[in-house]
């Protein structure tokens, strides 16, 4: 069991390489390998054995010497400090392309996630069914998050309706933003988790790495 860790001890860089470790190991196991040592996971992950016992050791540490790393054990592990086992209550703002694609192909349960409820001003989609869940209009959303409480939000809305949808979901105890809308909630809201996806983010590094030959 790994012991005890301070929050403040871990750094962003550590916290983001989780959900990688948890995928990876994920798969390990599916493939049926029970235990790894840090060389053979750095070498698949393309990292250093040096790197993966570092941000390991952050949370107490999970190796043997001479046995490596239970891989049951330690995707458990991750699982646990990753929190994906909480079902977090969220709500999707947003049933447009990219909001339907996203409540349909994501499995939230597997990600410490439950989506409770779906959301649009678009009074013609009112009804749609998304994901199994009825598409409820926005103006029935501030009596939904004080019925349900839900803990994340995501925005997949265009910029210039971000700023007062994130205003009153803070204001309805949203804690948790993944935000695909481009506007910056941190701005507003200091106190709030928020995960910026920026997809052309992403093309453009490969617009670059072409270039460069």
């Amino acid at each position: 069991m790994p012991k005890e860790t301070k929050k403040s001890v871990v750094s962003n860089s550590v916290i983001k390489r989780l959900p990688r470790y948890y995928r990876f190991i994920g798969e390990l196991l599916k493939q049926g390998t029970i235990r790894i040592s840090s060389e053979k996971l750095a070498e698949k992950m393309s990292l250093t054995a040096s790197q993966i016992r570092q941000d390991l050791n952050c949370f107490g540490g999970f190796g043997q010497q001479g046995y490596g790393y239970n891989l049951t054990e330690l995707h458990k592990e991750i699982g646990n400090i990753l929190g994906v086992h909480e079902a977090h209550k969220a709500v999707l703002i947003g049933a447009g392309n990219l909001g339907r694609a996203i409540a349909a192909h994501m499995d939230f349960a597997e990600y410490g996630c439950r989506l409770a409820g779906i959301f649009d001003s678009d009074t013609g989609k009112t009804g749609e069914t998304v994901a199994e869940l009825p598409v409820l209009n926005i103006s029935e959303l501030e009596n939904f998050c004080r019925r349900e409480s839900p803990q994340i939000a995501i925005l997949c809305i265009p910029r210039a309706s971000a700023q007062h949808i994130a205003d009153s979901l803070v204001n309805l105890g949203v804690k948790a933003f993944w935000n695909f809308s481009h506007y910056d909630i941190k701005i507003s809201h200091k106190d709030i988790v928020v995960e910026n996806v920026h997809l052309g983010d992403s093309l453009m590094m490969l617009s670059y790495a072409l270039k460069q030959g």
